[in-house]
């Protein structure tokens, strides 16, 4: 079993720009003795999803009304915990810590996402780069710190690499992206796993010229601002890194294969972790084996206490998230092809309505 429930140590555990705005609120038909408010607070990476949710959701539930805001993973699975929103999104599942803490909370996967590695180098932008997880290591950690390293020119033969300094971008906030990205490096580089490790957040090697950035916007815009410069940015923001003209890489599989996320790649990884999902879902979906698996891929997880403070909320909740994981509702191809997401897999939809079904 992959499971890893302590964050101790790793195991497998492009949406349009409307739908990054913060704040997005849906009126929603249900019948309840009044108006039902849900907030839902977290991940930027879910956020353009949540926003689409939003929008559809309201046409046919005008008697719930939900807020969405992206204010990073680690603030929505607190909020969550301590009763401050209905929903947590988080990118990340909790620790055993953390569900020791706060006891009676579910983590719901809700879709399977992925991470881009993206970078800003003038006259490459235009070509997918190769990088490991190895040597994305080696760069965080500052050990790598020119774009001409033999290190790199060895992945990218042919390609004419500046003698640039490389700044590494990395999140400032409580991050299921650096949560994932960590994973990566951890789960393919043993010296990554034994020094930084993985989180939410990490004490960041000091490197010259890195730069701290807040949510997934802030990756962007500060990848897009700084010259020579790499990041981890969730798939669900690759218009905005397209529009920003930012380069993606080809990452390094479990068995060697240089893979770009899509459908394909991150549907051979899910094909190969999924099953080993346990009754809780907590459990990493990273660095999966097989030629065609992409390795940063990830379940979004909605963070919910099973006991909510009435029964209208309770069957809100339920109803939302319900809707949001059929395929028929929100996992439809529409919602999942607008963000680079795919669809939860039967096994694992089962899973989540028996969570679901547990709020109360």
């Amino acid at each position: 079993m992959r499971v890893n429930t302590g964050f101790a140590t790793p195991m497998r555990s492009a949406a349009m720009a409307a739908s990054l705005a913060v704040g997005t609120t849906l009126v929603g038909n249900a019948a309840y003795a009044d108006q039902v408010k849900l907030a839902e607070t977290g991940s930027t990476l879910l956020l353009p999803l949540f926003n689409q949710w939003a929008a559809d959701y309201q046409k046919a539930h005008p008697d719930v009304q939900i807020t969405t805001q992206g204010t990073g993973s680690g603030n929505g699975i607190s909020q969550a915990s301590s009763g401050g929103v209905q929903i947590g999104a988080s990118d990340a599942y909790m620790s055993d810590a953390q569900m020791k803490s706060a006891p009676g909370m579910q983590n719901i996967p809700l879709a399977i996402s992925s991470q881009m590695i993206n970078y800003n180098v003038p006259g490459l932008n235009n070509q997918h780069l190769k990088f490991s997880g190895p040597l994305l290591a080696a760069i965080y950690a500052g050990k790598v710190k020119f774009w001409d390293d033999p290190l790199i020119a060895q992945l990218n033969a042919g390609v004419k690499l500046p003698h640039n300094e490389i700044l590494p971008v990395h999140r400032t906030d409580g991050s299921g992206d650096t949560f994932i990205f960590t994973q990566y490096l951890s789960s393919s580089t043993p010296d990554w796993s034994n020094s930084a490790g993985f989180g939410l957040t990490v004490n960041w090697p000091a490197v010259q010229g890195a730069v701290g950035a807040m949510g997934n916007p802030g990756m962007v815009s500060a990848s897009k601002s700084a010259p020579y410069s790499i990041a981890y940015i969730g798939i669900s923001f690759k218009t905005a890194t397209d529009a920003a003209g930012l380069g993606q890489a080809m990452l390094q599989n479990k068995d060697g294969k240089f893979v770009l996320p899509d459908a394909t790649t991150v549907g051979a990884a899910v094909a190969e972790v999924a099953p080993e999902t346990p009754p809780d879902e907590r459990i990493s979906l990273i660095y999966a084996p097989g030629e065609q698996s992409y390795p940063i891929i990830n379940y979004e997880y909605a963070i919910v206490k099973a006991q909510q403070p009435s029964a209208d909320t309770a069957k809100a909740v339920k109803d939302f998230l319900g809707w949001a994981i059929d395929p028929k509702g929100g996992n439809a191809p529409q919602y999942m092809q607008a963000v680079g997401f795919v669809a939860l897999p039967q096994t694992i939809l089962t899973l989540s309505n028996y969570q679901i079904n547990l709020i109360h």
